[in-house]
């Protein structure tokens, strides 16, 4: 009788363990891609992929002014357009590729992202690309993460993205997603 709770309260804690080990498991697809709970405190660092914070971000943008924000915040795609579900402003220059920072990424936002990193580098994997998002956002690690997989190699992830640049007064401007050509839509279209 004096084990009883002490056995229970072990069964307890090994359950716990097992449902957080699963659950953890859950978060992350087949590839290592974030593929839920998106909005969640992000890792320090990526392999491949320098971080910036936004002085660093700053000093990037006048030091190289070719480099190209990408923003990957989502917005809901519906009958093949995106639909304004809440205004979204993003760092001037960005271009907004909604939808390419999703861990589980269809193949269209596969074909879309793909074709906007080709244009916007003009076939030059060195190109200096800045993904970012929100603060606590894994849509831009991912991002991040599968660009430099895709060969890209002048890589940064400013990792608290919008809210950090908004945070330190700097400005922010109206913004829509980069258009999802239609030639992209269908499963054999290419870049």
């Amino acid at each position: 009788m004096k084990y009883r709770l002490p056995l229970q309260a072990g069964l307890m804690l090994a359950s716990l363990l097992l449902v957080y080990i699963v659950h953890a498991e859950e978060l992350f697809d087949t590839e290592g891609y974030r593929s839920s709970q998106y909005r969640s405190p992000t890792p320090s660092s990526l392999e491949g992929v320098q971080v910036l914070d936004t002085p660093a971000l700053q000093q990037l943008l006048a030091d190289r002014p070719d480099t190209q924000l990408i923003d990957v915040y989502r917005r809901p795609f519906v009958q093949d357009r995106f639909v304004e579900d809440a205004p979204h402003a993003n760092l001037p220059g960005s271009l907004w590729l909604a939808n390419a920072g999703d861990g589980n990424l269809a193949a269209q936002w596969q074909r879309y992202f793909t074709h906007y990193l080709h244009q916007q580098s003009r076939g030059d994997v060195r190109q200096p690309f800045v993904f970012y998002c929100r603060s606590d956002c894994w849509l831009s690690w991912n991002a991040a993460r599968r660009a430099h997989a895709m060969g890209y190699r002048q890589l940064y992830w400013y990792r608290d993205g919008v809210d950090a640049w908004e945070q330190a007064g700097l400005p922010l401007v109206p913004a829509q997603p980069a258009e999802l050509p239609g030639a992209l839509l269908t499963p054999t279209a290419t870049p």
